[in-house]
């Protein structure tokens, strides 16, 4: 097996965080700039554009799609938050598949690294289709597939909604997904993992994929 060539990465963009965190101010950042390209964004945004690449081939061989890579910048929007610190002390990385808008997801922090996929936020139309979906046989499907991903430690947030929405039963048996406003599942990169990024993270959102799947091509399925 060839060499990872993203075996920095991972310490590396932690290191950088850290600091940042430490002095989070324009004066700090600007002086580090240098580091920040040559550490975090250029690697990043390789490991993007081969991501892409190597999931988007497997991925668009059954569903025709293609994956649009992106790296979220640093600066944050402080517009109207208490916090004003203008950093981000995470990099997050996103693949999102043109053909639903779910997504694969790599965040680095000083506190974590987590990987994810899915559907982050059904829109307003699509929302009501999800509850009529789920709410049958659909549902049943959706919930044997996170049974099994939970199995390899990739598992749903808390559902957003702590009522089932009406017209639904309070006691419908797939309550847990009809009060969800969006699927998707996430785990933790394991530090012996963070020497070889690229294996790992193919192997992680090879496992996410089927949900992908089932979230694109199952909302007619009831």
């Amino acid at each position: 097996m060839p060499p990872d060539p993203f075996t920095a990465l991972i310490p590396e963009a932690r290191a950088f965080l850290s600091d940042l965190t430490a002095h989070n101010n324009r004066d700090w950042f600007q002086d580090h700039k240098a580091q920040y390209d040559s550490t975090l964004k250029t690697p990043a945004t390789l490991l993007l554009d081969q991501i892409a690449f190597d999931m988007g081939h497997k991925m668009g061989r059954k569903m025709g799609r293609t994956l649009t890579p992106k790296l979220f910048r640093p600066h944050r929007d402080v517009r109207f938050s208490k916090d004003k610190t203008p950093y981000h002390t995470h990099l997050h990385l996103m693949w999102t598949s043109d053909a639903s808008g779910a997504a694969l997801f790599l965040g680095i922090s000083p506190d974590y690294v987590r990987v994810g996929g899915g559907q982050m936020q059904f829109d307003k139309t699509t929302l009501p289709d999800w509850r009529t979906a789920v709410s049958g046989a659909y549902g049943t499907q959706v919930q044997s597939l996170l049974d099994l991903l939970a199995k390899d430690g990739l598992t749903p947030d808390a559902p957003e909604l702590k009522r089932i929405p009406s017209p639904y039963a309070k006691d419908h048996p797939q309550s847990d997904l009809l009060r969800r406003k969006g699927l998707a599942v996430w785990a933790d990169v394991a530090p012996s993992d963070w020497a070889t990024p690229l294996a790992a993270l193919n192997r992680r959102f090879g496992q996410i994929t089927p949900l992908i799947d089932l979230l694109e091509s199952g909302f007619n399925a009831t």
